[in-house]
This record gives C-alpha cells, structure tokens and sequence, in this order.
C-alpha cells in the first residue's frame, strides 16, 4: 500500500466514537486551526479479547488494513504491543513503563533504524492528582476533568505531542516533529494512549 500521502503528515486528530461493543476512533488529518478535516485511518478495538488487538484501517469503510496492534500475552501488564503493516511486516513497537507510570504515565516507543523514544505526561503534578482522584470515594463514575498530555522524546530531542482536548468524548492532537517517525506507527501509539490504558 502506498503510504507516501499519509508520511507526509505532521499532524492529526483522533477522535473516539462512542459505541457499546468495541473502542472506534476516527484519524483525521489536522486543519491549521487543529480541527479535523480528511479521514486518513480508522481504528477498531474489540472488547473482553483474551489478548488486546487493535486493528486500523485505511478509512471507515473497514476495506484495507493500514496496519494492527498485538499484544504479545494476555495480561495488560507489561505486554509488549507489536504494530505491524498489512502484511504482517514490522513497523515498531510501544509497551507501557509499568514502574515509572505508577506515578507518571511512561511510554517507550520503538522502530527500526530509530533510537528508542520515551512519551510521558507532560505534567507530573496533574498526573499524581489523577491517580488520587481514581482512589476517592464516590469518584468511580466522575471522570477526571483534567486532559493528559504526551511528549515523545529521545533525550531532550522532540518526537510527538500527543494532546488531550476538553470535551464530552476522547479528542487528541498529534503533533509529530520527526520526519523519520512512522505514521502508523505514531498513529498507533495515539489510539494506543486512549485505548489501552
């Protein structure tokens, strides 16, 4: 499949749609004012699966897989997720920094031919304050209103800003400062940061 178009992008929109048996998101590419404008992926989680998968699209229409999220077992914690391409080929991989995002939700990110790059919560005080507020009483069904924030870094390097927007469903801006950085790859990762945590 040619992807030329889609490497060509620094930015974009994921937004969650809301659905009763599985996890969608729309990936649009991101207008100048942020907004969304083409749709250049589709992503699909279903629930209660024995072992996380996430599968992107090309588009809505569900027709061409541009590529898939695996997670290497069936516990979450500390499973290793393998994006590959429609053919099974390789393009990176990301897992959760289970220690460090006790406090600070840690992501590394890897691909080939790159060095590896750690996302993290941009801010350490919002992040403790989230994970208190989970442990309140009569908390369970009031989400935190605060959005998360991720930067992706190798050393004091920029990657990727990943940025939560205020509003009633999961909005985030991608923001990708590396040419070299694979677009389903940060893609991927986006869905990632909503869908498997």
């Amino acid at each position: 499949m040619d992807t030329t178009h889609l490497q060509a992008a620094d930015r974009f929109v994921v937004s969650q749609k809301t659905t009763v048996m599985t996890n969608q998101y729309v990936v649009s590419s991101a207008r100048s004012d942020g907004s969304a404008g083409e749709v250049v992926a589709f992503a699909q989680q279903e629930l209660m699966a024995l072992k996380e998968q996430v599968i992107i699209y090309t588009n809505e229409s569900r027709d061409r897989v541009l590529c898939t999220i695996e997670a290497d077992q069936a516990m979450d914690m500390g499973a290793v997720y393998a994006v590959r391409d429609e053919d099974g080929e390789p393009i990176g991989s990301f897992r959760e920094k289970i220690m460090t995002s006790l406090l600070r939700s840690t992501w590394v990110l890897e691909q080939p031919g790159l060095a590896e790059l750690t996302g993290r919560e941009r801010n350490a005080a919002l992040a403790v304050l989230r994970r208190v507020w989970d442990f309140l009483p009569a908390t369970e069904f009031v989400p935190f209103a605060w959005p998360r924030h991720f930067d992706f870094a190798e050393g004091d390097t920029h990657w990727m800003a990943v940025e939560r927007k205020f509003g009633l469903r999961d909005r985030y801006l991608v923001d990708i400062a590396g040419s070299g950085l694979d677009r389903r790859l940060a893609i991927a990762q986006a869905v990632a940061l909503d869908a498997l945590q």
